[in-house]
């Protein structure tokens, strides 16, 4: 790094090493020989307490538009579990490398540039969305990126994630950091952020607009507190769903209209044979959830929109619920994968269903300006140590966290630090 480069950062000392401890600083600029990482290997696959484990690798070597970045936290995804999981594939199967870096959230330092990097300089402070793409298909160049066929998601289906000192990324998936946030709180928010940005006003002509419905599935964890929060910046309504009493003010507490606990009905998982008794038990129960709304909403006022992500569990009450003309927008199927529906109400109703996967760059860049503006709250719920990542994933697995996002120190030392000034002070 040329000495008359402005960094915004002190100058400090540092000795130059070929690997240094977690929370130990190099010299800004420059790059060890290797790293601690929590590696994933295919023989291991199994729980997170197995299958992730420390390893000292080989950091990264960047292309001329990639920038190697020291990760100072991480954030914990589902897709972390399902990485250590193996299932439902395994991301060795996609990216071939002999060790998986999970992790699909980061903040921390730019460390290193590629020669064509132009945005970004050593010493600027980001945070990471997750999507990449080669840049050089009619989607990327005019389109939408995410339908590109090179479309990947950096942590999960590549092998270089945030769970290690240091992480390649794509220029185009840094941010600016925002500077009110402590590192832990940055790292926690922006792919279940973005993911939410995206489901709510990606998918013209059904964005969500001012005064409209939106029935909001899983409320108290990552995606459902951010999928509240923006349709309240939005001027929209939402009706939280939780499965537990105990997280009802906490979704309140976000701004939400109203909030039904999904324990008081019996209308979950696939959907029995139409016209059987038990299907028309199953109707009369979904309606009566159907009521619960309208309680909230208004008598005969049906939600514009479901925000849907369990799957398998909640998809026929959702496409039942919205409204004619309706969407409802799926990311994820938490709750098993083969949804099932009653296709009536969707072709007579004309309902829209809609595929929802992360989001682009300009959408991330907004919401994430959104979080810089202070419109937003991360909700982060939990902070682990570096030794604690698999058990942070543990509990996900076991869905034992806490609502909202959780978080992972890596080479911040401790939390509460919001500069990169603060980390080195600490270090003593």
């Amino acid at each position: 790094m040329a000495l008359d480069q402005q960094t915004g950062i002190a100058q400090y000392d540092a000795p130059e090493k070929d690997l240094y401890e977690i929370g130990e600083m190099p010299p800004l600029g420059y790059v060890p020989k290797k790293m601690y990482a929590w590696a994933i290997r295919r023989e291991r696959h199994g729980e997170p307490e197995t299958s992730f484990q420390v390893e000292v690798v080989d950091t990264w070597e960047i292309d001329s538009h990639e920038v190697l970045v020291l990760v100072m936290a991480a954030g914990v995804n589902y897709n972390g579990v399902w990485a250590g999981l193996g299932k439902p594939i395994s991301p060795f199967d996609g990216h071939g490398a002999p060790y998986h870096i999970a992790g699909s959230d980061a903040s921390g330092i730019v460390w290193k540039v590629g020669d064509k990097v132009k945005r970004w300089k050593v010493g600027d402070e980001v945070v990471i969305h997750c999507n990449q793409d080669d840049g050089d298909d009619e989607e990327c160049n005019g389109g939408d990126p995410m339908f590109s066929p090179t479309q990947r998601i950096w942590g999960y289906e590549t092998p270089d994630g945030s769970f290690a000192q240091f992480t390649r990324v794509q220029a185009q998936q840094l941010m600016p950091r925002p500077k009110h946030l402590t590192w832990e709180e940055a790292a926690c928010y922006t792919l279940t952020l973005a993911t939410a940005y995206r489901m709510l006003f990606g998918h013209h002509p059904h964005e969500l607009k001012p005064g409209q419905n939106v029935l909001v599935w899983g409320a108290s964890g990552g995606l459902g507190s951010y999928a509240i929060q923006l349709a309240n910046t939005a001027g929209a309504n939402a009706i939280g769903v939780i499965s537990d009493e105990s997280k009802r003010q906490f979704v309140l507490d976000q701004g939400a209209k109203g909030v039904i606990n999904r324990k008081d009905f019996n209308c979950w998982g696939q959907m029995p044979t139409v016209n059987s008794p038990e299907y028309n038990e199953w109707l009369k129960e979904a309606r009566k959830f159907g009521k619960a709304i309208w309680d909230i909403t208004g008598k005969g006022v049906s939600v514009d929109m479901v925000f849907e992500h369990p799957g398998e569990a909640t998809f026929p009450v959702s496409t039942l619920v919205v409204k004619k003309g309706g969407i409802v927008v799926i990311c994820a199927g938490t709750s098993g994968f083969n949804c099932t529906f009653d296709v009536r109400y969707m072709w007579m109703h004309q309902k829209r269903l809609q595929g929802s996967h992360f989001a682009n760059l300009k959408q991330a860049a907004s919401a994430n300006r959104l979080m810089i503006e202070r419109r937003l709250d991360p909700c982060m719920s939990e902070v682990f140590p570096w030794a604690e990542i698999p058990a942070a994933h543990t509990k996900m697995l076991r869905n034992e966290h806490k609502p909202g996002n959780m978080a992972v120190l890596v080479q911040a030392p401790r939390t509460g630090l919001r500069t990169f000034e603060d980390a080195l002070e600490a270090r003593g």
